[in-house]
């Protein structure tokens, strides 16, 4: 057989793929397993979404290719969310680019500003898809430290410290706000900072910040710290703040060059996005925040019973967590992280995510996920109990 591109012997599958189909042999096995682990939500977008979703798509017209740079009731309509939610301005005909999903977007951006030899800073712990991204780039994963002694606040002197080490090949730095996996957000001070470094040193920041809008009644954008767009580039998503993970819808807002340089890519890749799904991402934009406060609340209340899983399993954590996770340590009678994971899918048929996925930092910690009703969350805490 021929051998696979270089760019992929270091790259392993998504510990998710290779997770989701250990469950479901348990449960051709006959367990009944609770899955606690991935962030994708179980709740339907709003019926005036899909109503506008079946109501285009019954359109004999609405089925060509589209623009690569997405039709303008799309742009407009995250221009003024960006404005609505964060207080970002921002160009719809030349600072918006839809993208089918933000996480196709991490492989846009390094793809169009990386190349062997050059390095990007990414969080530990982290999206793993981050520093997988990078390495198909062909450059070089450096991380920084989200530490909970550090309030979960990245280290602005350690992270200028490392870009004074690798003179000048730093040209990327991921981040996230609220952080995944640990929950936190960045207090204004440290996003200032983390902006005002990355343009001293000519690097660009790009902000991942799809989970902004859950259990988060201050959204943040980092562009609100880059009035001129010039450092930072952002990704977001629709997945989680409007349920609708499946449909793939994300968008990158950036400076005008940036956008540029990333559709030069992104045009060679995919054919546009199925104009009624547009449409309809476009009705989800204009919801507004009656939608956000019932997720609030439908979140808070799975969050309770999340804390009371934690409670139980006697896993540390920090009740101010933002975003659709609990993350905590486990406790020191578990070899590991992983050993606790696997356990509690073996012993009492629920998973919860291991957090040395996330990175080093990450270890001896879990993830619940926030996407299960309450029905099934007290079920797995009563199987814990048991």
């Amino acid at each position: 057989m021929i051998a696979v591109a270089n760019r992929l012997q270091h790259i392993g599958e998504y510990y998710f793929s290779q997770k989701l189909r250990e469950i479901e042999t348990l449960r051709h096995q006959g367990a009944d397993i609770i899955n606690l682990g991935i962030g994708s939500p179980d709740l339907p977008p709003h019926p005036d979404v899909i109503a506008v979703l079946q109501q285009e798509s019954s359109q004999p017209h609405q089925h060509a290719y589209q623009s690569y740079k997405g039709v303008a009731a799309l742009r407009n309509a995250i221009a003024q969310w960006y404005h609505t939610t964060y207080g970002v301005v921002a160009n719809p005909n030349t600072e918006v680019l839809p993208l089918i999903g933000s996480k196709e977007g991490i492989v846009h951006v390094c793809m169009t500003y990386l190349n062997p030899g050059d390095i990007a800073l990414v969080p530990n712990p982290g999206y793993p898809t981050y520093g997988a991204a990078v390495q198909l780039a062909g450059a070089t994963v450096d991380y920084y430290d989200i530490l909970t002694v550090n309030d979960g606040q990245p280290n602005i002197e350690a992270i200028e410290k490392q870009l004074q080490a690798h003179g000048g090949k730093v040209k990327i730095c991921f981040a996230n706000t609220p952080h995944m996996p640990t929950g936190t957000t960045l207090q204004p001070k440290v996003a200032a900072a983390l902006v005002a470094l990355c343009k001293q040193y000519h690097v660009l920041l790009v902000h991942d910040n799809p989970y902004s809008c859950i259990l988060n009644h201050q959204p943040e954008s980092l562009l609100r710290y880059d009035t001129d767009k010039v450092a930072v580039i952002e990704l977001n998503s629709l997945s989680k703040s409007h349920n609708m993970a499946g449909w793939r819808i994300g968008m990158v807002v950036a400076h005008e060059t940036h956008i540029n340089n990333i559709l030069r890519f992104k045009s060679n890749m995919d054919s546009g996005m199925f104009l009624p799904i547009q449409l309809a991402a476009a009705k989800a934009l204009s919801l507004g925040a009656s939608w956000q406060q019932s997720l609030h609340e439908v979140y808070e209340r799975r969050q309770c019973i999340a804390q009371d899983i934690f409670d139980a399993l006697q896993v540390q954590y920090k009740k101010q967590q933002v975003g659709m996770f609990l993350w905590g340590q486990v406790p020191t009678s578990y070899e590991s992280a992983y050993a606790m994971s696997d356990a509690l899918l073996y012993d009492k048929h629920v998973f919860i995510t291991p957090g040395g996925i996330f990175g080093s930092n990450g270890n001896n910690h879990i993830r619940i996920s926030l996407c299960s009703n309450e029905t099934i969350l007290n079920q797995a805490l009563e199987r814990i109990k048991a």
